[in-house]
């Protein structure tokens, strides 16, 4: 689009200390204000020295930064420009943030995880950031690497991507028509098995559901996850907590002996959404085969005590396995090749191929890994890891805090990804004005989502 002939822009300036450029942070940081967030800062977080002094103030600087889009320490002096010191009065240099994070121990990172919690408990309280008229919440657990480069990164280490990072093991919720958000996360050293303290995240992520789900109602929670997550301590810790469990498992003997079981006339044909090429001419195939079989999982593990009161028993369940046709790439073959794809389930009541596309909406976790890397998570900040690991902790809270304005926003942003609700809702400019020992916030005129803008500011700013 080419500029104005008539009115060319000649000169720019950074001169006014009354505009402020993401507009939006003023009725998201309410809502934070109303969940409690200063004053569970203020209460759970134990920092020595005056390092510590106002914590819950430097708490909601650094999750209000990330609202607004800081993905570094030095990122979140956004906080202090234009008018924002009008609003929100003296605000933190980011190297008092960065201190501030870097006197975190494991014990800190224990009591920001317990605010993240407790901040969420609260968000989904004031607005329904879950939806208690949903059939099931489907809780979804996966990890990911941030890569990192500097080479005094404490905890960054290759692992099973053979990328040099730090891994983060997320578990998220999602409830129909609402985008998914995170109950629980944890930093772990780069090299780390995927399925590491994966049994207890669970748990203490699916209490945190229990805890913040409306009373009198009981909603059944299903738990997916990749083969890397096939561990018997996972499907026990579920159980106890009261959840299903649908994951995926690898071909191993058992399982190729189960499959085989499997009568012809049993398998169901359905449609695939994304047609999978196969062969050398790159031939699509459509179509693929649903099929189930009774399956006892772990019959294989030993059945020695790992903890007192605690065995390795067999879980009763189904397997449910999809066929793809797998061309023969020389030519015509005497008979049909088949790939399995198979996932234990110990959901006993879903029809298989409802079941089967339900697994496989899983990947939506990876949805939220994106988000992070594209926000707060795009960098590492700190070569100390208990620093990075209270940075993520603010990451989760920016994130779900971020989710809780768009679900009250509504309308196609209750399901938009972090990055359109920061440019619909957050990224708005206004100008400030005072009258009567008040203030004003003037935005601009024909902004796209005003309609949505207006009711996130009418349900938190009273």
């Amino acid at each position: 689009m080419r500029s104005c002939h008539t009115l060319p822009v000649k000169s720019a300036s950074f001169d006014d200390r009354n505009l402020i450029g993401p507009a939006g942070v003023v009725p998201v940081m309410r809502l934070a204000q109303t969940c409690g967030l200063q004053e569970l800062g203020d209460q759970w977080l134990t920092i020595p020295t005056d390092t510590g002094a106002n914590a819950g103030r430097k708490l909601s600087a650094i999750v209000m930064g990330m609202v607004m889009g800081a993905d570094t320490i030095d990122g979140l002096s956004i906080i202090g420009h234009g008018g924002m010191g009008t609003i929100y009065g003296h605000t933190h240099a980011p190297s008092t943030l960065g201190t501030f994070l870097r006197a975190c121990t494991r014990g800190t990172v224990a009591q920001y995880e317990a605010i993240a919690t407790r901040l969420l408990a609260g968000l989904i309280e004031h607005t329904h950031l879950l939806n208690p008229a949903g059939e099931r919440v489907l809780v979804d657990l996966d990890d990911t690497i941030n890569q990192c480069y500097g080479h005094q990164k404490q905890g960054a280490k290759y692992g099973y991507s053979g990328v040099r990072g730090i891994n983060a093991l997320m578990v998220t919720a999602t409830t129909a028509d609402r985008a998914p958000i995170i109950l629980g996360h944890r930093l772990r050293g780069g090299s780390c098995n995927s399925v590491r303290g994966a049994a207890d995240l669970l748990t203490r992520s699916l209490n945190t559901l229990r805890r913040a789900w409306p009373a009198g109602r009981e909603v059944p929670v299903l738990v997916r996850g990749d083969s890397a997550f096939y561990s018997h301590d996972l499907v026990a810790a579920a159980h106890r907590a009261g959840a299903q469990v649908s994951l995926t498992v690898r071909l191993y003997s058992n399982v190729t002996t189960a499959i085989s079981t499997i009568d012809d006339s049993a398998w169901t044909t359905i449609t695939l959404a994304n047609p999978t090429q196969v062969g050398t001419d790159g031939q699509l195939v459509r179509t693929a085969e649903v099929a189930e079989v009774p399956f006892d999982g772990f019959v294989g593990k030993p059945s020695t005590p790992v903890k007192p009161g605690r065995t390795r028993a067999p879980i009763p369940g189904r397997l449910i396995v999809r066929r793809v046709l797998a061309l023969n790439p020389d030519g015509d073959s005497l008979f049909d090749v088949y790939r399995h794809h198979a996932f234990f389930t110990t959901d006993m009541t879903t029809d298989k191929v409802v079941a089967d596309r339900v697994h496989r909406h899983h990947a939506i976790i990876e949805q939220v890994h994106a988000d992070l890397k594209a926000s707060a998570m795009a960098h590492m900040p700190s070569g100390k890891f208990s620093a990075n690991a209270a940075w993520l902790a603010c990451a989760v809270m920016a994130f779900n805090l971020t989710r809780a304005a768009a679900t009250v926003a509504g309308g196609s942003l209750m399901r938009a990804t972090t990055t359109t609700i920061r440019r619909a809702l957050i990224g708005v400019p206004a100008r400030i004005s005072s009258s009567a020992r008040r203030l004003s916030l003037h935005l601009p005129v024909g902004w796209p989502w005003e309609v949505e803008w207006n009711r996130l500011y009418a349900n938190t700013v009273h």
